[in-house]
């Protein structure tokens, strides 16, 4: 990915969603050529000049020091998650040809103490993704839950985005709230190419999802980023239905890249028996067509 590009059309698209109105600053004349704040109003709110300003917006952020960063982001009413993207972005226009190496798509290990504990979760949901939205790690029940991405023979490793994107029982299976759930899911790819713009396997997953499917490329467009680390997850699975779950997720700092998410149903909720069902549905083994994962998962 050209590096100069998403820094251009991130700070673009953000200038481009504020109105003179919401920067506070006053509005003459009725005609205005573009969207949102025009660069020279960017520049002023941020304390820096035109020069400078239109510099960073072609992309430009090698040198960038953490006070002008902070200013931009205060003049772009930028949100955590993206004045995170903002400084990664930096980060990485100010790397080291070596550090811009393209990083081969190599697979993360899940080392077995934490397959353990992820078996221990026997009335959760658990799972371990990486950094790609792969799905590397999971319990029993977190398999169970993901059937329709493990069915026809698949292990782990398997792609949330790409299942979502191309596979047509995606949409059925993330459908209950289907354009939240494609935009949070294009928000943390997005995110992680700031992080990791080197990465091949990212960078060639998002290049397969640009070039096979349209809503993805239009909401790539779209240039959001998110932070997700707390809230519900909606599915339709294919045996127990409709249910809500509460999720959590917290990095795994021992293992770089590597995030464990943990799903649980409210107490006394038709999710809770759902779950209870679809814990029933795992352990029948055979029954449920996932014996290829389920094998090493015994009860």
């Amino acid at each position: 990915m050209d590096k100069r590009n998403e820094i251009s059309d991130f700070l673009a698209s953000r200038r481009a969603r504020i109105t003179p109105q919401q920067a506070g600053l006053p509005v003459y004349g009725g005609n205005r050529r573009v969207p949102g704040l025009r660069r020279e109003e960017v520049a002023m709110l941020a304390g820096m000049s035109v020069d400078y300003y239109v510099r960073l917006e072609r992309g430009n952020l090698r040198g960038a020091s953490e006070a002008v960063l902070d200013a931009l982001a205060r003049a772009l009413q930028l949100d955590e998650a993206e004045r995170a993207h903002l400084q990664d972005l930096a980060r990485t226009d100010s790397a080291t040809s070596t550090s811009r190496r393209r990083r081969p798509a190599t697979q993360p290990q899940v080392p077995s103490n934490v397959q353990r504990s992820l078996d221990a979760m026997s009335d959760a949901v658990a799972i371990v993704r990486d950094s790609r939205l792969d799905i590397v790690a999971a319990n029993r029940l977190g398999f169970a839950l993901y059937a329709p991405m493990f069915a026809d023979g698949h292990k782990p490793p398997v792609n949330i985005a790409r299942f979502k994107f191309l596979d047509p029982r995606g949409r059925d299976f993330f459908g209950i709230n289907w354009e939240e759930s494609t935009n949070i899911t294009v928000s943390l790819l997005r995110t992680e190419v700031g992080r990791a713009p080197y990465d091949k396997g990212l960078t060639d997953l998002i290049g397969e999802l640009v070039t096979r499917s349209e809503e993805f490329r239009s909401a790539w467009a779209q240039h959001n980023v998110r932070q997700l680390y707390t809230g519900a997850k909606k599915f339709r699975h294919p045996v127990v239905g409709d249910l809500t779950l509460a999720f959590d997720a917290m990095h795994l700092p021992a293992q770089p890249g590597l995030t464990i998410g943990v799903m649980t149903a409210e107490p006394g909720s038709h999710d809770e028996d759902a779950l209870k069902l679809l814990a029933s549905w795992a352990a029948s083994g055979e029954e449920t067509g996932l014996s290829h994962v389920l094998d090493s998962h015994p009860a």
